[in-house]
């Protein structure tokens, strides 16, 4: 990377960049991983990995060009990070139960949080978090405050309420309108993900994966009969995809 970002002898492409524009990058490679995990490809997670390994270098060695840190300070802080925060591996503190190691954890992130003069109960959830994975983070922080539901029923039923206005909206042509209700909407569905402790973005990814697979189904069954999905209509498409789910259910 220090050839990489070289002024006179470097890639004129990995010169110009600055935080913000690799920024997507490392978010992408992130995914990627992710993706790799879910495949259970450990070969490809190995290069995923240093993808990843990549965009913590570049980002590093950009902030060392400016003074700030480098990559040895990276490496430093997370392993101070994680000394501290367990005591009860590294140090003499014991904890009774995971519960209580939990409610240790958060308290010391507390602290931490503290010290940044972020004293908000939601002042440090990332604002570049995919929207369902910070809808989750920010509930969860403020239901240990107290400030939740007491049950999936009353999210329920908030989500019925949503839709209702959503609907409303909707019919009376109010895009702007509509375009507010439906990430009321959004936000309640990753409330309700965090009261069934589901991820919600795993949750719509395995959908994406059922709906590709479904589609796939639906191509194929229309190349049997000399068609494409343009040459067809809703209604033969929409029995395919019965018969996809038929299939699904008996396999």
């Amino acid at each position: 990377m220090d050839r990489l970002r070289d002024p006179e002898r470097g890639c004129p492409w990995d010169l110009e960049q600055t935080f913000a524009t690799i920024a997507p990058y490392t978010v992408e490679e992130a995914y990627e991983v992710a993706d790799a995990i879910e495949r259970n490809d450990l070969a490809d997670l190995k290069e995923e990995l240093g993808d990843l390994l990549l965009q913590v270098v570049f980002h590093s060695r950009m902030a060392q060009e400016q003074g700030a840190f480098d990559i040895q300070d990276v490496a430093a802080a997370i392993s101070d990070k994680m000394i501290r925060r367990h005591p009860h591996v590294f140090g003499d503190h014991a904890y009774e139960n995971l519960s209580a190691q939990v409610e240790g954890w958060e308290a010391l992130k507390a602290q931490e949080r503290k010290a940044k003069a972020k004293t908000g109960v939601l002042d440090d959830v990332p604002t570049g978090l995919p929207a369902l994975t910070r809808a989750v983070k920010l509930t969860k922080r403020a239901a240990r405050v107290g400030f939740d539901w007491p049950s999936t029923t009353e999210v329920m039923a908030k989500l019925r309420e949503e839709t209702e206005e959503l609907r409303v909206e909707i019919e009376a042509g109010d895009a702007a309108k509509a375009r507010e209700e439906l990430g009321d909407i959004l936000f309640v569905c990753a409330n309700l993900a965090r009261k069934l402790d589901v991820d919600p973005e795993d949750a719509l990814r395995a959908t994406n994966a059922k709906f590709t697979r479904r589609f796939a189904f639906i191509e194929a069954a229309l190349a049997r009969r000399g068609k494409t999905p343009d040459q067809s209509d809703l209604a033969e498409m929409d029995a395919l995809w019965n018969d996809a789910k038929a299939t699904e259910k008996a396999g």
